[in-house]
């Protein structure tokens, strides 16, 4: 049975020996480094695949890989930008109640109730 990386066509299919053990060689440890730090910077399967596809045919490898972290970069920033929104909300519902009961309903509760106090998405 392949691993996971194999059926799904990023490293070939070396098979196991007789006691049951994959071996691999400098080549797929490179390219198993080469599948953890992509995926470290957060590249999907499919995007390393065709980085995969790229590496093997360098005289081509510069405009695609350039455009497929590119789109990484932009999938980062718009994630910053999201995860910023989220921390403005959740600074908004602490600020509304400081944490201290005054006998009244709790604000923190009100203000998560609140959602069009909110403007954007988050």
């Amino acid at each position: 049975m392949p691993c996971y990386y194999e059926g799904r066509g990023l490293l070939p299919d070396r098979g196991r020996t007789g006691g049951g053990q994959r071996r691999y060689g400098d080549a797929e440890l490179d390219r198993l480094s080469f599948i953890a730090h992509a995926r470290q910077l957060g590249f999907d399967l499919d995007a390393i695949a065709q980085l995969i596809a790229l590496q093997e045919a360098p005289q081509t490898a510069h405009g695609g890989a350039h455009r497929i972290a590119t789109a990484r970069i932009s999938e980062v920033r718009d994630r910053i930008a999201r995860l910023r929104r989220l921390e403005m909300e959740l600074v908004r519902v602490v600020n509304a109640c400081g944490g201290h009961s005054d006998g009244q309903p709790c604000r923190a509760l009100q203000a998560l109730a609140d959602h069009q106090a909110f403007e954007g998405e988050h």
